[in-house]
């Protein structure tokens, strides 16, 4: 193996010229198996990690054991997403049987519980995700937050009026926030930018089949279990789906996986391959090196990207506010609890599907704005029919319109990610700082639908208006991407120019002293 480096520019170039390009070769042996270049395996070794000289077919079959093992575990995300939105919204269809009467409860009060679980989870998702950046074992701090919040959300059953709901919903926000951005940041250390939209649709479909689920779970327990032991149903809704919870946290701390170069369950081939992996898209390993929380939080308050994408983000998340309501939605359509609680399944059943199909294409075409943009406008019809007519079946295809508009929401979480791959730690700021954000959006929506007057026709409009604001904010960061994606390819020409023209094989690392423009050659943000 015959292994050099030469630097790209005239001789004499220093290493902080702008756009200086290093041109990495390697060659291939006798036996036809393919050594990584120097300039990975010198970024590795600099990790103290050693990379594998592996035959590309082993490499195949590597992968591919390597993938089955982590989807199949990395499921286990979904069950604890669905029970994460059950803790979380089964006030929705408490509400129907009679919580709010028993604890005295006003429409605002209501809001209230509703929206202070928001406040702590925008708390704690920033410190939380530096946090979690930073251990060794990601999966044993998610299992005990899913513990404790289990124990949470069951003391919820235990509530006698609103200062004590208010109290349990505060601290169930606080405690569950480490969940989905910890998910999502595990889930970027793993894979590709190519395969992660699809894993994180996966990982969404959780949150959109608890929408459904609740409203199973919740119309078989609150049509079985009133007065038994001689407590109300809905105390007993929060007492079953809590403990469950418990149980799915136990299991967690086994199942899911930690980091791609310890965690447990895998080869150290395949966690070699892991890392390599991920070192090939983006061009260098998901590792900080000595970056600690604070830079990581410095470098991406100073990404004007991220607040344009806050303000976006928390635009959809009220038109998205729909969701803790779709119980009282569906009642309008005029049937009882019952009917009511499963009439709300199906929609939510198709969202997942549709979903599932907006992210996989998502990932087939590597493109991000239309396949946002266009769910919002399906969803955006199904607003306009609920605002138009009273007619039952009309407005129960527009309950289907509406929900599959959660289609953009998950390939928006994904254009987080790849848009701020690197470092690590930025990257796991910028997921929370971005989140926690928006979740000023669930806040501002718990108050959007007291508007009741004519099948809440003004609150259709106010969410109808917050789709227009995100398809704008989505326009924009669409725009500053492609003025990104240019300002790379200049630097390449310019590269080019100069002669640097790279062997077979060449990893080609662009510096800038911009840091977005940083990447490997070849290098393109998803637009």
């Amino acid at each position: 193996m015959d292994d050099k480096i030469s630097p790209a520019g005239a001789p004499g170039a220093h290493d902080d010229d702008k756009h200086q390009v290093e041109n990495v070769e390697h060659t291939i042996d006798g036996s036809g198996a393919s050594a990584p270049a120097v300039g990975l395996a010198a970024v590795a070794a600099a990790a103290g990690i050693e990379l594998p000289n592996i035959d590309p077919s082993r490499r195949n079959a590597v992968e591919k054991s390597l993938k089955r093992k982590l989807d199949a575990r990395c499921a286990l995300f979904v069950l604890i997403y669905i029970m994460n939105y059950l803790d979380r919204n089964n006030m929705g269809a408490a509400r129907l049987k009679g919580l709010q009467e028993e604890l005295h409860l006003g429409d605002t009060q209501y809001a209230t519980c509703l929206s202070i679980l928001y406040v702590g989870y925008i708390l704690m998702q920033v410190p939380s995700n530096m946090f979690i950046n930073r251990i060794s074992r990601p999966s044993l701090y998610i299992a005990c937050a899913m513990l404790v919040w289990g124990i949470i959300s069951t003391l919820s059953g235990n509530a006698k009026g609103f200062g004590s709901m208010v109290a349990i919903r505060f601290l169930l926000g606080f405690v569950e926030a480490a969940f989905l951005p910890g998910a999502l940041l595990i889930l970027s250390k793993w894979y590709t930018r190519r395969e992660l939209t699809k894993r994180n649709a996966i990982l969404f479909c959780g949150n959109l089949i608890s929408n459904a689920f609740s409203s199973l779970v919740g119309a078989g327990v609150l049509s079985n279990m009133n007065g038994v032991l001689g407590h109300s149903a809905w105390r007993w809704l929060f007492w079953i789906e809590g403990s469950f919870t418990c149980v799915v946290a136990i299991a967690a701390a086994f199942i899911l996986p930690d980091l791609p170069h310890n965690s447990r369950g895998f080869t150290e081939e395949e966690r070699q391959v892991a890392q390599l992996r991920i070192l090939e898209d983006v061009g260098e390993l998901d590792t900080d090196a000595n970056m600690g929380p604070a830079e990581g939080l410095k470098m991406a308050l100073k990404d004007v990207k991220i607040y344009v994408m806050m303000f976006t983000f928390t635009a959809y998340v009220v038109g998205l506010s729909f969701n803790a309501f779709f119980p009282s939605l569906t009642q309008t359509l005029g049937f009882e609890y019952v009917p009511t609680l499963l009439m709300s399944a199906p929609p939510w059943v198709f969202s997942c599907i549709i979903s599932y199909c907006v992210a996989w294409n998502s990932d087939r075409t590597q493109e991000r704005f239309w396949h946002i943009v266009t769910p919002m406008l399906v969803g955006i019809v199904g607003f306009v029919i609920c605002m138009s007519t009273s007619n039952v079946p009309a407005r129960y295809v527009a309950l289907f319109l509406q929900t599959s508009s959660y289609a953009g929401y998950i390939v928006f979480y994904s254009w987080i990610a790849s848009t701020f791959p690197r470092p690590p730690a930025k990257r796991a700021v910028a997921i929370a700082i971005i989140n926690a954000f928006a979740q000023l959006g669930n806040i501002a929506g718990s108050y959007v639908w007291d508007l009741k007057d004519n099948g809440y026709r003004k609150s259709y409009a106010i969410v109808l208006t917050m789709f227009c604001v995100t398809i704008f904010g989505c326009w924009i960061i669409r725009l500053m991407l492609v003025s990104l994606n240019k300002q790379l390819e200049e630097s390449e020409a310019a590269a080019d120019e100069a002669d640097i023209t790279p062997a077979a094989g060449t990893v080609q690392i662009l510096n800038s002293p911009n840091e977005a423009l940083q990447m490997r050659k070849g290098f393109r943000y998803l637009v």
